[in-house]
């Protein structure tokens, strides 16, 4: 049988072939290992958090500025003395049958003399509020009394100097309750009016019921907005803060539940 030959020309160009599949190959590799990637540019809409385009994002719940060892007089007192002392012909104006004492703000309560910056728990404010005889206690009657705690949050406020003070909290609305948000906003600005043998307007809002009536009728919304043909509430002094006006009408809208 005849034995087959390769060319010599042809072999040569096999194996030029062969060698340079390899080394094509080999380059190849270097090259993609050699190969740095870039990461993904992200949107700035996605990167700052929201906005459009390079504008900047949403704006952020306000810093946080109370120092919970601290009573502010803005924010904690003033809302307290208003729902228990401002109310309609008590101390919401200065007259003769109140012997000129006016506690809308803290000019007016200053003015009133029934605190002793020397010597604060000496005042005549810290004296009517610890008053057991119902003929000289303030609130008077048929107005509940200050509670406990109510009373010694105005003591602190008291040895802390009795300060025009105020801060700044932020403004959480993800999650309003009647129990954990709305209760403490009726108790610490209408409660004082609201409550007792004879609430204003016949409206005790002790009772969820009774609450949730007025907000079902539009006019709890109407009255903490300050809105025509509404009698406004706090009907004397600053009303709601913002916050606390969004977290009412949110509770409002939800239906106002006993949550």
């Amino acid at each position: 049988m005849a034995s087959k030959h390769i060319h010599p020309r042809t072999d040569n160009w096999l194996t030029f072939g062969l060698t340079g599949l390899f080394t094509l190959a080999i380059l190849v590799l270097l090259a993609l290992s050699g190969c740095k990637h870039e990461p993904p540019i992200v949107p700035d809409d996605l990167a700052g958090g929201g906005g459009g385009g390079n504008g900047p994002g949403p704006d952020p719940d306000p810093a946080d500025t109370c120092n919970p060892s601290v009573v502010y007089f803005e924010q904690q007192i003033l809302p307290l003395l208003i729902s228990n002392c401002a109310v309609p012909g008590c101390h919401n104006q200065a007259t003769n049958n109140n012997d000129d004492i006016q506690i809308t703000s803290y000019a007016t309560l200053m003015n009133s003399d029934i605190i002793r910056m020397d010597d604060p728990l000496d005042s005549d404010l810290w004296e009517v509020i610890n008053e057991t005889d119902p003929d000289n206690r303030m609130p008077r009657p048929p107005q509940n009394p200050l509670t406990p705690a109510q009373i010694e949050l105005i003591g602190t406020w008291l040895q802390q100097g009795a300060q025009n003070n105020s801060c700044v909290s932020g403004c959480d609305t993800t999650n309003v309750t009647y129990s954990g948000t709305i209760q403490p906003i009726i108790a610490g600005n209408c409660i004082g009016c609201h409550s007792g043998g004879s609430p204003q307007g016949g409206l005790n809002f002790s009772s969820w019921s009774v609450l949730n009536q007025v907000a079902a009728s539009g006019q709890l919304a109407g009255a903490i907005q300050h809105q025509s043909p509404f009698a406004s509430m706090p009907p004397s002094g600053p009303g709601l803060s913002a916050c606390n006006i969004d977290r009412m009408l949110i509770w409002i809208e939800d239906g106002a539940p006993n949550n």
